[in-house]
């Protein structure tokens, strides 16, 4: 059974798995109904998020970026799965391949997030989820529920950090200023 993860709470990925190699974060929203008379007629409109991931190195110093605009890292260990851009329908709408085993040594931390590169802001987003599961097996890990509504365009979601042998996954769940990945930068340090 997956894990509900809280804001600020660790857990360990070979608590929740055995053996993980391949994992997936996925992200899903749903635009969220206007409100008013007009609102309920014309319905939601859509709304393009981005998931994207930062890497970064032990000295905390950032060593790629896997976003729609870039798709797979340098060492192939990351892989966008591809950009969705309306919100539609159930589940993930966009999806991060991770390779726990070929990511590069150096890879001490990665930082997930969900912003929009169309200006969009989190009081037009209703649903908006983060969760983890197992790749081979397809079994969800942990989730976590991304409650913040504001006028902020991204949400820094996540963190991934290596821990010896293990990985540790952190829900942030924090805000963020950028409508790119790399204007996210800023954010991704203040939570690693």
């Amino acid at each position: 059974m997956a894990i509900s993860l809280s804001k600020g709470q660790t857990i360990s990925l070979n608590e929740v798995g055995d053996n993980l190699r391949h994992i997936h974060v996925g992200v899903g929203w749903d635009p969220a109904i206007p409100k008013g008379l007009i609102g309920r007629l014309t319905g939601p409109k859509e709304i393009d998020l981005d998931a994207s991931v930062i890497t970064f190195d032990k000295k905390k110093e950032p060593t790629g970026i896997v976003y729609f605009g870039k798709l797979e890292s340098p060492d192939g260990a990351i892989k966008h799965m591809g950009d969705n851009l309306t919100g539609d329908g159930r589940g993930d709408d966009e999806v991060i391949e991770v390779d726990l085993t070929r990511l590069d040594a150096s890879t001490e931390t990665l930082v997930f997030f969900v912003n929009s590169y169309q200006g969009h802001t989190f009081d037009e987003v209703d649903n908006a989820f983060c969760r983890v599961t197992d790749a081979d097996s397809g079994m969800e890990l942990c989730r976590y529920t991304l409650s913040n509504k504001g006028a902020h365009t991204g949400v820094v979601m996540a963190t991934l950090s290596r821990d010896g042998d293990d990985w540790q996954i952190k829900a942030v769940g924090m805000p963020g200023v950028g409508r790119t990945a790399d204007q996210l930068v800023p954010d991704a340090l203040r939570h690693i």
